[in-house]
């Protein structure tokens, strides 16, 4: 599995980004090139520390831990699975400004290694070791990428 704290993987990512444009198209999903620039930052945020979403304790106790579980074995994400309310984007973003502020947001999470996670729990999933916070945030944008073709 690759891994966002290695320099090269980051890179991969940044050139996958990079070959996307304002015209790019999703194969599946409900937002555009800019809005999934974005969204793909919020986990970022998330295990950073400075965003901290809301997350109904209910839902957390019945499905966070299989959810993880989940994740954490299959090789991607599932297509059309949910996500938190924080994450939802809906409205207009511009291209360029969100490019470079993912690519910024990539560049810093490298660069800051695991020193740069937060010690609280994930607000859904619970307690992750660095190596899960780690395959959460490179699947997850993956997971985006391919969305978008690159």
């Amino acid at each position: 599995m690759d891994s966002l704290f290695k320099a090269e993987t980051a890179q991969k990512f940044i050139d996958r980004i990079n070959h996307l444009t304002p015209q790019s198209q999703a194969q599946w999903g409900k937002m555009n090139v800019g809005q999934m620039l974005t969204h793909v930052q919020k986990p970022f945020e998330i295990a950073s520390g400075k965003l901290v979403p809301k997350v109904n304790p209910i839902i957390r106790f019945l499905f966070g831990k299989r959810a993880r579980k989940q994740i954490m074995e299959q090789p991607q994400f599932k297509r059309n699975i949910p996500t938190f309310r924080e994450a939802m984007i809906t409205d207009e973003h511009e291209f360029e400004v969100e490019k470079k502020k993912l690519i910024e947001t990539i560049l810093n999470f490298q660069q800051k290694g695991p020193e740069g996670i937060t010690k609280a729990p994930h607000p859904f999933f619970g307690p992750l070791t660095i190596k899960e916070w780690d395959v959460l945030q490179t699947k997850h944008l993956d997971h985006h990428l391919r969305q978008f073709w690159v």
